[in-house]
């Protein structure tokens, strides 16, 4: 039977753990916490973790506290009924005894859930009415197994690969940049009511080029090569285009190696803190609250003055204007930009 755990119950053991979170980059790295106390809290499991595409498996792939890493694509590699059968027959011959679902709304992740029989089940409630960090909210899911939210460490992880560092080095040698700080530009997010314009960005580049003598990268996925064009077409002094031509720990990788992202409100800002990059976060629509930058040194720049900010939505209805990022000024990144890297110095 299916046994689903009151979260006030405490000290639950378990030999075989499976973790499973479809979702997005910052979906993912947000749970890096709770893998960490998940595993010094039972240091002997063996924790395996499902995520929702082939492209994500890489966050989880080098990660210490992880044995195996599985995908479920339910729109891709396992929408037939023949794959999906032999993935439910692979997570049932796992013997899992325990299960913590962070993907609660879904009927094939319950199926999925349900293969495990019979197990136990933690499941993971996402915050309505109170204001807090995605990192505590996944947090919380732990608290049957004695893990409690305040003792826990919040910093993020990302474990490279040596072919990951490798591949940053070749693209970002140390002798061709000399000692120029590197500071990489991300320009695109899952929906663009949360993107800077490409103009600002490429204003702000020449700026932080010409007054700091910065190496400029541009960084993004494949759905953001129109706003790299934009970019390379609008800066005087021409970045170093890097947009769509990385794997996800790659571009952890190039982070690695950057003193500052600037960003909106997207899995390469979590990405950055999570390899130990400050970052300036630019939001408008989204709550920093939530999902916000974790960790020291980082600033965040919005302008709540705007009546709508935070509306938290994926539609803007004042388009075309888009106040909430429209008016975050170039002349105030580039201050920030700077302020951070004396700081540094």
């Amino acid at each position: 039977m299916l046994t689903f755990l009151d979260r006030g119950r405490m000290n639950l053991k378990a030999e075989r753990i499976l973790i499973i979170k479809p979702g997005a980059i910052g979906d993912l790295l947000h749970i890096s916490p709770a893998l960490r106390a998940l595993k010094e809290h039972l240091p002997d499991a063996h924790v395996d973790i499902m995520v929702g595409a082939r492209g994500t498996k890489c966050l989880f792939e080098h990660n210490p506290h992880i044995r195996r890493v599985l995908h479920f694509d339910r729109k891709g590699d396992h929408r037939s009924l023949s794959a999906f059968t032999a993935l439910w027959h692979e997570v049932h011959n796992e013997n899992y005894d325990l299960v913590i679902n962070f993907q609660r709304s879904t009927l094939k992740v319950w199926l999925l859930v349900m293969a495990a029989f019979p197990c136990r089940v933690l499941v993971y409630h996402k915050t309505r009415h109170r204001r807090v960090h995605a990192v505590a909210n996944h947090l919380e899911t732990l608290a049957p197994l004695g893990i409690n939210v305040k003792d826990a460490d919040f910093n993020l992880e990302l474990y490279l690969g040596e072919d990951d560092t490798q591949f940053a080095s070749e693209q970002i040698p140390i002798t061709g940049r000399g000692e120029k700080p590197l500071i990489a530009l991300n320009l695109g997010a899952s929906n663009r009511i949360k993107c800077w314009s490409p103009q600002s960005f490429a204003q702000l580049g020449d700026r932080l080029a010409g007054e700091l003598g910065a190496g400029i990268i541009l960084i993004g996925g494949p759905d953001e090569l129109d706003l790299a064009e934009l970019v390379m077409n609008t800066a005087r002094v021409k970045p170093l285009n890097l947009v769509g031509k990385m794997s996800l720990t790659q571009l952890g990788a190039v982070l690695q190696r950057c003193k500052l992202l600037v960003s909106g409100d997207t899995g390469p800002l979590h990405l950055a803190t999570a390899v130990g990059t400050r970052v300036i976060g630019l939001f408008g629509a989204i709550d920093p609250e939530r999902t916000g930058p974790v960790g020291s040194g980082h600033v965040v720049i919005r302008h709540p003055e705007v009546p709508c900010v935070p509306c938290n939505g994926k539609k803007c209805h004042h388009l075309p204007s888009l106040e909430c990022m429209t008016r975050i000024s170039v002349d105030e990144v580039a201050t920030a930009a700077k302020k951070m890297l004396f700081e540094e110095q």
